[in-house]
Formats: C-alpha cells, structure tokens, sequence
C-alpha cells in the first residue's frame, strides 16, 4: 500500500518532509518483512541491532555492506518464486554478488525504472539504438548487470538496434539506414560510459563519419572510472558526442544491480538527483557518521524496492557527496549528488570496466 502510494506521485516533486515520511514508513515495513522471512538478516539484525525492526530516521535503517551480496545468497522469498537472477559486474576470477527477483520485485523495478526515465525523454516510446552488442543478452533467466540495463531501458525503446557486432565493430551502415528510416523522430541511445567513449565516439572520429542525431536523447551509466583515467571529462565526453552526432541531450545515471530500478539521474545542471522511491546519505569512514552535505564520503543507498531479497540499505564501495537538497535549479525536489568513483582498493566491477578487464 506505501509503494502503491508513492507510484502515485511524481518522482521529483516531495520535498524532504513529506518524501521522507513516506520512505521511513517503506523501509521499517521492509526491515520488519526480512527479519522475519530471511534467516541470515534476522541473525545481522539481533547481533547489531538488538532485534530491532523500527527506526525513527532514515539515518538509522540498517545497511548491510555491498560485498555481503557477493559472500552469501540472500533471500525473502521461497525457492519456488524466484524467477529471475542479477549479477554484478565481475572480472574474471573476481566473486560476483546474486540478486534473486521474485516477480513482484521485478515489475516493481521495472515500473519505478518507467517513472524515473520518463521524466527525461517523455512518455512516447522512440526508436532504439543500443550502444552494445547482441550476444549480452544470451541467458533470459540470470542477467548481468550489463544485461540487466539494456533490458531495462529497453522499454523505452519501440524499434530497436544494436550498434555494435559481437566483436564491438561499429555497424555504421545499419545505423546510417535506421536514421534514414526514422528521420524526424527522437532517437534514443543506451549505453555504457567507456563503451559509448571507446566503440562509438572513437569510431566515429576515426573515420571522419558524422552521424544526425541532433534530436536525439542519450543515458549512459558506469564506466567513468577508465575515462578519468583517460583525462576525459563530462564536459569534454558530451562536446566530443556532440561534434560526431550532434546530440545535445546527453544524460549520466548512477546506480546498480543490487539496486536495480532505483536509478539516480542526471539532470540538465549535471546533477544526479534521488527521486521520492529512493535516497543517499554519506558516511565518515572512520566512524560511519553521517557527512554533512558537502563533505565526500562513502555512499549508502536506500531503495523501496526491493522484497524478495534484503538489499533495502546498502553501503556501496563508491564515493560522494549530497550536494544539496530541495534546490537544484533544475527544479526537481530531493537530493542531488555527485559520485566520484570507487574507493581505493576497491575491486573493479563497472559494466564497462568488465568488458575492457575481459
């Protein structure tokens, strides 16, 4: 009923009294629905908590580290109603986390994913190109985290393309032919940062090729990591997309496979922003205090998705900040962030990342 409440609203128009009454009272529910369905969360919650299911401030929800997803397979719901399973981004040899969706949880996701996208390329539906390549989505029952995102933000997508071969070679006539066929309409483009930088912008230079995408609408996500190492900028990677295709709307999103549907997007001000199903509070290290806005620290995520495995709080390996909260000039409520990446020694594991690492 809570959830049902909040699908009701707008993702960006609750300021932080009435959007955090709203998660609060979500979170205690599903605290309460994995101490008492999930045998391994119960026994982290009466080691460190007392047995304690209800908390007065989002500040205080339980979180469990991200790597524990990695070291045990966690589940709210009985074997027979899984039906589908998530996992992480992982080089070879590397552990990699499982997330078991049962169908509730999946249309749930995929739902919030709708609302939250929406809001940035409108409500139509638009040709696709999918800056990937086919062969990520060979198993339909247990999906990578790079699967799992083309599958996702295919929905918005009505005729679609992949833009690469399964050797991640530009199929440049295939898409000078789609543009052709579909000239006019707005084009959307999905995919991984590095991937987009190395396969598409790269290629495109390389060749001298000028593709017309000037109403076209672009997410990408994961990967900055080995752009940084590259001194490329998000300044400099949206102008350098904009000098081969002429796209100006360009948008980066933050998020993961242990919380999928629950992405942060970046707005027209390049401000990654927490819509009313999910927030961000950052932590000291050194004691795990909250950070005041401003101030970097480690990055924990809250989502009000997830019911058939615990994955409600989790403290992320990544870095960043809460810039600010209620008053982005781009006039979306709730807090927006900024990431800058993973921690030191932290293992690699963005979608991109992977795909180089491989």
């Amino acid at each position: 009923m809570i959830l049902d409440t909040m699908l009701d609203r707008n993702p960006y128009t609750d300021a932080h009294t009435e959007k955090n009454s709203l998660l609060l009272e979500r979170l205690n529910e599903l605290t309460d629905h994995y101490y008492n369905d999930c045998s391994e969360y119960r026994r982290f919650i009466d080691v460190l908590h007392n047995g304690r299911t209800k908390y007065d401030s989002l500040d205080d929800i339980p979180f469990l580290p991200v790597k524990i997803f990695k070291q045990m397979e966690l589940k709210c719901v009985p074997d027979e109603d899984i039906f589908k399973t998530m996992t992480s981004s992982g080089t070879t040899g590397q552990q990699v986390s499982k997330i078991f969706l049962d169908r509730q949880t999946a249309g749930m996701q995929q739902k919030v994913l709708t609302r939250i996208v929406s809001e940035y390329t409108g409500n139509s539906r638009m040709p696709m190109i999918i800056l990937d390549c086919p062969s990520v989505l060979k198993n339909r029952n247990m999906f990578s985290a790079r699967g799992a995102g083309i599958l996702g933000f295919s929905l918005f997508g009505s005729k679609k393309i992949y833009a690469f071969t399964d050797d991640m070679e530009l199929n440049i006539d295939e898409i000078r032919q789609f543009l052709e066929k579909y000239s006019g309409q707005t084009i959307f483009l999905f995919g991984f940062t590095y991937m987009i930088w190395q396969y598409f912008y790269k290629k495109l230079k390389d060749i001298g090729e000028y593709l017309p995408l000037e109403n076209g609408v672009m997410i990408h996500g994961g990967g900055w990591k080995k752009l940084i190492n590259e001194a490329v900028s998000k300044e400099e990677f949206k102008s350098g997309l904009n000098e081969v295709c002429g796209i100006k709307s360009v948008h980066d999103y933050y998020g993961m496979v242990e919380q999928t549907g629950c992405i942060y997007m970046e707005c027209e001000c390049g401000h990654l922003h927490a819509s009313v199903f999910s927030d961000v509070i950052i932590r000291d290290m050194k004691d795990f205090s909250v950070c005041e806005n401003g101030k970097r620290g480690a990055v924990q995520v809250l989502s009000s998705l997830p019911w058939s495995y615990p994955g409600h709080s989790i403290l992320t390996e990544d870095m960043g900040c809460v810039l600010g909260e209620d008053d982005c000039p781009c006039g979306r409520k709730g807090k927006y962030i900024e990431i800058y990446g993973r921690m030191k020694n932290a293992e690699v594991r963005g979608c991109s990342d992977t795909f180089e690492k491989k």
